[in-house]
Parts: C-alpha cells; structure tokens; sequence
C-alpha cells in the first residue's frame, strides 16, 4: 500500500502520495500546509477517510484530557474540605 501525506489550506485537505513531490509542490505555493500525519491506505479517499478518524480520536483525547485537568483539582479540593469536618479532634 503506498504511503500518503495530507495538505490543508483553511476546510480542504488533499491527500497525496508521499513520493509525488510535483504536485505537493504545487499545493504548498498554492498555501496548503503539510500536516505531520502519514498514512498507509489502499487510496486517497481510504487515505482521507483514516486521517479523519485520525483527528476525531485527537480532539476526543484533547476533550478527555481537559476534563481531567478540571476535575482532579476539584476532588481534590473536596477532599481537603471533607477531611477536615471528619478529622478527630
């Protein structure tokens, strides 16, 4: 399977194979920015369809990692608060 490289410019992206360097020429004068993923797909539409699976799972992560980052602090701070209407005097 040939490996594909993706170019994105405001809402488009393009998914190229990585060896075609003529027309990841054009899209980079045209102002579409490499993206650091790589993918291993049977075509540019299997190429695609991967790399957005690729960004769900990361805005998912991101989500979940926010969350997190959040609601540690607050149960810790609850915690401290609980300790010490329950501490023995």
């Amino acid at each position: 399977m040939p490996e594909y490289c993706f170019y994105k410019k405001r809402n488009q992206i393009a998914a190229l194979q990585k060896s075609d360097n003529v027309r990841a020429t054009l899209l980079t004068r045209q102002g579409f920015e490499k993206q650091f993923e790589e993918v291993s797909a049977a075509d540019e539409k299997a190429a695609l369809s991967r790399f957005d699976d690729i960004r769900k799972e990361k805005r998912i992560d991101q989500h979940n990692f926010r969350a997190g980052a959040i609601t540690m602090p607050f149960i810790g701070v609850l915690t401290a608060i609980t300790s010490l209407f329950f501490r023995k005097k």
